[in-house]
């Protein structure tokens, strides 16, 4: 059967110098069970899904290799709440990069099949909540068009876990354009040779960014593209009110992909000092503070490439910071044609920013709902929010009229633009805790319900199953890493 299922596996990581990866098969586990395979996903990647649904469960636990696999755990440091440490995949191993039948290349990771030589004591293992809850929550972000690793397959494992209770296991099969981290310049930049760091280089290069490698200095082009792709992710973060809850430098990807969905959730009522994550007690990933904690993190980066920007280090201090000058203008830049597009406006004119700037400050001051602040606007339903009742509302709205009134774009434009910007659906908070909840009882037909209604996140649903806000508490929702 495993060579029916298509695998089409290639190992270009593995070129690298050993010090970056172990060999390591998972632990094989008790009873596998698949709960569920992205088949659209599945087959995009060339793989058989008839075949994956029969045996893929041995496959995706880590019971069985795919044909061809190579399994290795990745080794790669990074700032965690800004404190560098040694990290690694503690509980994952790649199988292999998948090559698709158009040639594209895909890493096809495990995330919770056993212990590996960097699980620093950890079991390696995962419990099903956490995995159900980066399966729905990247697909939602697939959907909604936010570049993310995403989720082929999650299976039981028939064993226990043990966190703050004992909790089902599970293993996620996880698809990502590669697994290259800022952690993983990090760790070249403080354990390894000069030339393996320049190996790790070269091997980004020609991985995500090949036309970094004709320019006259390949590193310098390098870091660009990686600030440029990191303010463009960051920007769409913000726009839909994404919160990642854990931006440690072992968590940002030098392919611009959204990666690690430990405590992440997604904004109900609009503010910016907003934090669900239970460890975050600070804030320092706050809603408002992700895009000041993206240059952080660019900056860590650009310290790892310093040796190979330029051989005399001042002049390779400048060349990093000239890179790392622009990812504020490419942020805003990225954010405000976003907001635009979210009111409906083609073109920028001054006044924008003060509009933009003045609608965020009435929905953080009448704790409006994101999402369906911006859906009213959209369909003008401005009627279900005390924002909408006050003055200050009523005189933002006249401008906000007059101001589209400018533009010479017809009625029918305007509104398909702010379709196609504000989605109707998005995971929202407690119907993700209901999905897994329902999961860990052995119920997943909730969590399948709520994946089809993030599949088509721009369409209004039929109801409010999807679209209504939580209804209120007096106890703040809390996101856990399930580490």
């Amino acid at each position: 059967m495993n060579q029916e299922m298509g695998w089409n596996l290639e190992h270009s990581y593995t070129n690298l110098p050993e010090t970056f990866f172990t060999v390591q098969k998972p632990t094989p586990v008790r009873t596998p069970a698949l709960v569920i395979l992205n088949e659209p996903l599945a087959a995009s990647l060339g793989l058989h899904t008839e075949v994956l649904q029969k045996e893929g469960a041995a496959i995706f636990s880590g019971n069985d290799l795919p044909k061809g696999a190579l399994p290795i755990a990745q080794a790669y440091a990074g700032h965690q709440f800004g404190h560098f440490t040694m990290l690694g995949d503690g509980r994952a191993v790649l199988l292999g990069e998948q090559i698709t039948p158009e040639g594209a290349r895909f890493d096809i990771q495990l995330k919770g099949p056993g212990r590996t030589p960097y699980s620093r004591g950890g079991d390696g293992r995962a419990a099903l909540g956490p995995m159900l809850r980066e399966y729905i929550i990247s697909e939602a972000m697939h959907a909604l068009g936010i570049p993310t690793t995403r989720s082929l397959a999650v299976v039981t494992t028939g064993e226990t876990v043990i966190r703050e209770t004992t909790l089902p296991g599970a293993v996620l099969a996880r698809v990502a354009s590669s697994h290259l981290r800022v952690g993983t310049f990090a760790y070249a930049a403080n354990f390894c040779t000069l030339e393996e760091l320049k190996e790790l280089a070269d091997y980004a290069i020609w991985r995500h960014y090949p036309e970094s490698a004709k320019q006259e200095n390949p590193y310098v082009s390098f870091l660009q593209e990686v600030v440029n792709r990191q303010a463009a992710l960051i920007a769409k973060w913000q726009l839909f009110g994404f919160i990642h809850g854990v931006m440690n430098t072992d968590n940002m990807t030098i392919s611009g992909e959204t990666i690690d969905y430990g405590p992440c959730a997604f904004l109900d009522t609009y503010e910016r000092g907003t934090v669900f994550s239970s460890i975050d007690r600070e804030g320092r990933y706050a809603y408002g503070n992700q895009p000041y904690i993206g240059g952080w993190n660019l900056t860590r980066f650009a310290e790892t490439l310093l040796p190979l920007l330029h051989q005399e280090q001042d002049r390779a201090v400048e060349l990093a910071q000239d890179a790392l000058s622009t990812y504020a203008t490419e942020f805003e830049r990225h954010w405000q044609t976003g907001m635009r597009a979210k009111l409906g406006l083609f073109q920028e004119e001054k006044e924008d920013k003060k509009l933009i700037g003045d609608l965020l400050a009435l929905m953080e001051k009448y704790e409006a709902d994101y999402t369906n602040t911006f859906r009213a606007l959209t369909y003008h339903t401005c009627d279900k929010s005390p924002l909408f009742r006050t003055e200050a509302f009523t005189e933002w709205q006249q401008r906000w009229q007059a101001r589209r009134d400018k533009q010479p774009n017809t009625k029918d434009e305007i509104q398909q633009l702010m379709r196609a910007s504000n989605p109707a659906v998005i995971p929202r908070n407690h119907r993700v805790e209901e999905a897994l909840t329902a999961a860990t009882e052995g119920d997943y037909s909730v969590t399948k319900n709520l994946l089809g209604a993030l599949q088509n996140p721009y369409v209004p649903p039929n109801d409010d199953t999807y679209t209504a806000p939580p209804p209120p508490s007096n106890i703040p929702y809390r996101t856990f890493c399930g580490t």
